[in-house]
């Protein structure tokens, strides 16, 4: 596992950047413990990262763990097989020089900063920096990415990495998240740039009166549960009377939402970690999650049931797999499910932002109301 800068790494650069103050900040809360994802995670970077070094297959490393996960056929077909087909995709020819798990850092530009890149490459006249991403949630954008900014910035400058780079006429900036590959391609000068703009934000972070600011970026601080900033905004929320504010305030307020949520989230675990140690956070405690009752024996339930006169048939339940599982199974035999046995049946409506994606709950209603007044037609 490899170790992180304590100033400004990679996965921390848009957050510094944007908010310098955030990094002393950080540093008055308590590490925010592990969580079986980010296990998970580490543990698909520590086997890829192998495979590339040691040209092994993946299923050479059945059984490797990390933590309480463990790497599983599962596992390897639905990340690690997908994130190497995309690096054949990247490279059909195999023409690319790579290194993987590539240490890099500022050297005397920036002392103390350094981190680890997942792939670089050289590819022609192209420099390319390569993130794998293994996670379910938030889709990765490589256009102007911070943190593969700031691995190539370190590339250029660490002597060991320095190749990727000399006289090279562009670079590319590559986000793997299975099933989905994402590239974008940008100049030398835009890293120098970045580089640049990277040393002026430590420097301000350095500063006592370092500032603050609110964001996008905050999604991922360390440090929201204490932040004046997001404190002031819920402050300023509970006052508010919600059935005073006009269309255009109400979208305002969503699009701080998420913040107040992760906010709450990020409160809530800092007084459970505060807890679990043994602190005192005046007006709560721990208590254990509401039992569900369990057989202790399922063999002797069922036996103590069926002398009560209790027919098989109603001590089990039988039930049909999910489609998703359906898959699985038919996955072992190279086989796939058969067109229009599933469909998808949306639970609800939810809010979302106005630039996303998916078509709107009215549109869709009204593409029905269309199509059925067709078919009584």
């Amino acid at each position: 596992m490899a170790a992180h800068s304590k100033i400004v790494g990679g996965s921390t650069a848009k957050r510094v950047m944007n908010c310098p103050g955030s990094v002393a900040l950080s540093a008055t809360v308590p590490p925010k413990p592990s969580s079986t994802y980010a296990d998970e995670g580490t543990l698909l970077h520590d086997v890829i990262a192998k495979v590339l070094d040691e040209s092994q297959p993946p299923s050479h490393y059945l059984g490797t763990t990390y933590q309480s996960i463990t790497l599983t056929e599962d596992l390897i077909d639905r990340k690690l097989a997908p994130a190497l087909a995309a690096l054949e995709e990247i490279d059909p020819g195999q023409d690319m020089v790579f290194m993987a798990e590539a240490s890099v850092g500022f050297g005397n530009l920036i002392p103390g900063v350094f981190g680890s890149a997942d792939l670089l490459g050289r590819l022609d006249g192209r420099a390319i920096v390569l993130d794998w991403k293994f996670g379910d949630g938030v889709m990765v954008s490589p256009e102007e990415n911070e943190q593969l900014l700031f691995y190539a910035a370190a590339a250029r400058r660490t002597p060991e990495t320095a190749w990727a780079f000399i006289d090279a006429t562009e670079v590319e900036l590559i986000i793997v998240q299975p099933p989905y590959v994402k590239r974008w391609v940008t100049t030398v000068e835009r890293v120098r740039q970045f580089e640049y703009d990277l040393t002026v934000a430590v420097k301000r972070a350095q500063a006592p009166d370092a500032e603050l600011a609110m964001g996008d970026h905050c999604r991922w601080c360390p440090a929201k549960a204490v932040c004046p900033l997001m404190t002031g905004a819920v402050d300023r929320a509970l006052k508010t009377q919600v059935t005073t504010l006009d269309a255009a305030s109400i979208g305002a307020y969503l699009d701080q939402a998420s913040l107040v949520e992760q906010w709450l989230a990020d409160v809530r675990g800092l007084a459970q970690t505060m807890l679990e140690a043994g602190a005192v956070v005046p007006g709560w405690k721990m208590v254990p999650k509401r039992g569900i009752r369990q057989w202790v024996s399922e063999e002797a339930a069922s036996a103590a049931l069926s002398a009560a006169g209790v027919d098989r048939e109603d001590i089990y339940v039988e039930k049909i797999v999910s489609p998703a599982q359906a898959e699985k199974l038919l996955k072992k035999t190279k086989q796939v499910l058969p067109d229009g046995l599933a469909v998808s049946v949306s639970s609800g409506n939810t809010l979302a932002p106005e630039n996303d994606p998916r078509p709107s709950a009215l549109q869709i209603g009204q593409q029905i109301t269309a199509a059925l007044a067709k078919m009584v037609n």
